[in-house]
């Protein structure tokens, strides 16, 4: 597995280094709200189109450096909720939409942790709870998986921020060539919670594993998502 990642654990003390985080805001009308599964896999593939967007890759890109200072720190990711009116604001600033089936999820660039835009401070972390109309289907084979924890309970919001996490991870470890196949099919993923056995075996795999730093919802060092990418096998 090849790592790209743009810091080494070794010689970088994140912690020390200035905090950023990514915004991401999901859509959320009452009438309509989408179903989780399709909103986690939603907010993974935005950030992975923000990861790959030449504003963020450029050496002169407008974002390249807020996400370089993100980077070198905790990739801290927050996931706010939007209706209405909310929404069309939060559309009027920098940033990208990403579509699902019927998820709307919009990233931003990093922000200081300190830093919201006050169009996006204003949002609401709670109230992301959302429900699946049935158990999704098996991934079809070959699309890369995020594999979610089956021991931890987690908000949608929480999940949709570790989705994230796993994304990323899985992105630093695949070569160029394996980026750019990845992101011609749009960022293919699905996001599905396996077996207690099946999760024990993903752990020990050699795959990237997200381990939360316990600021919200969950305790320090929880195994969050195991990245599950074809080409890092």
């Amino acid at each position: 597995m090849t790592s790209t990642s743009p810091f080494q654990h070794e010689a970088t003390d994140r912690d020390a280094a200035p905090q950023f985080v990514l915004p991401l805001v999901v859509r959320i009308e009452r009438a309509t709200p989408p179903a989780r599964t399709d909103a986690l896999e939603t907010a993974a593939r935005a950030v992975l189109t923000l990861l790959h967007d030449e504003r963020a890759t450029a050496e002169d890109g407008e974002w390249a450096q807020p996400v370089r200072d993100w980077q070198d720190a905790r990739i801290r990711k927050v996931v706010r909720r939007a209706r209405g009116s909310e929404w069309l604001r939060a559309t009027e600033l920098p940033g990208i939409t990403v579509t699902g089936a019927a998820a709307e999820v919009r990233v931003f660039p990093p922000v200081p942790l300190d830093g919201w835009p006050k169009e996006l401070a204003k949002l609401q972390v709670s109230g992301t709870d959302l429900d699946d109309p049935g158990p999704p289907p098996a991934p079809a084979p070959g699309l890369p998986v995020l594999w979610l924890s089956p021991d931890l309970d987690m908000s949608a919001g929480k999940a949709m921020a570790q989705a994230g996490h796993g994304a990323q991870l899985a992105w630093w470890a695949l070569t160029p060539a394996d980026r750019a196949a990845w992101a011609a099919t749009g960022f293919a993923l699905a996001v599905r919670t396996p077996a207690p056995s099946r999760w024990a075996e993903l752990t020990a795999s050699g795959l990237p594993v997200v381990r939360d730093a316990g600021f919200t919802e969950i305790a320090p060092g929880s195994c969050t998502v195991v990245a599950d990418h074809p080409k890092l096998k």
